[in-house]
């Protein structure tokens, strides 16, 4: 008898693409675009840093490289987190 519950995902995120204006990541079979405006931190950060990013608990990202990590949920709705980060 097989279940119909999923289980749990594995995929870990992956990076599309990155641009001048930001980036595209693939995480819980979706596809985010974090622009520079509203994430600076990955704006001067090397390819290799951005890369580097883990699933945390299915819903939160880390860059360890750049000591960032996002709920997804920052990402999907930014608007919600008022919290800017200024230079």
């Amino acid at each position: 008898m097989k279940s119909s519950a999923l289980g749990e995902n594995i995929s870990q995120p992956e990076v599309l693409n990155i641009s001048q204006h930001g980036f595209w990541i693939y995480v819980n079979q979706e596809e985010l675009f974090l622009p520079f405006e509203h994430f600076p931190w990955f704006k001067k950060a090397n390819i290799s840093a951005i890369l580097n990013v883990q699933l945390i608990h299915n819903h939160h990202l880390y860059w360890p490289d750049l000591d960032v990590d996002l709920e997804l949920e920052s990402i999907k709705t930014p608007e919600n987190y008022p919290l800017i980060y200024k230079q």
